[in-house]
């Protein structure tokens, strides 16, 4: 099987969601953001929920819908990226929810 590969630097993506118009929608726990990924490799960072987000999904209104641990900090070492057992900074944990929607062409 041949893969290609599309975008690089991405800091630990997981949730994609493939939208109409190719492009792709990843949050990334690392840089605690929702990240737009489009087919000509071009990224762009559409949200900072914080903490880390670790799922998303597009409801039927359209609109993008994230979750988030909340629960890990990283730490480098060399070239090797660790989770740390406290919470992020950035994180509220106040069980607040927020939507976004799809960014536009």
């Amino acid at each position: 099987m041949d893969l290609t590969e599309i975008a690089s630097g991405l800091r630990f993506p997981e949730g994609p969601v493939a939208l109409p118009d190719g492009d792709v929608l990843c949050v990334e726990l690392e840089r605690r953001t929702v990240t737009r990924v489009r087919p000509d490799g071009s990224v762009d960072v559409v949200a900072e929920p914080g903490g880390s987000p670790n799922g998303l999904a597009v409801g039927p209104d359209g609109a993008g819908y994230v979750a988030n641990s909340g629960g890990w900090g990283f730490v480098r070492l060399g070239e090797l990226t660790f989770t740390e057992a406290f919470q992020p900074d950035d994180y509220s944990g106040d069980g607040s929810s927020a939507s976004i929607s799809p960014p536009g062409p």
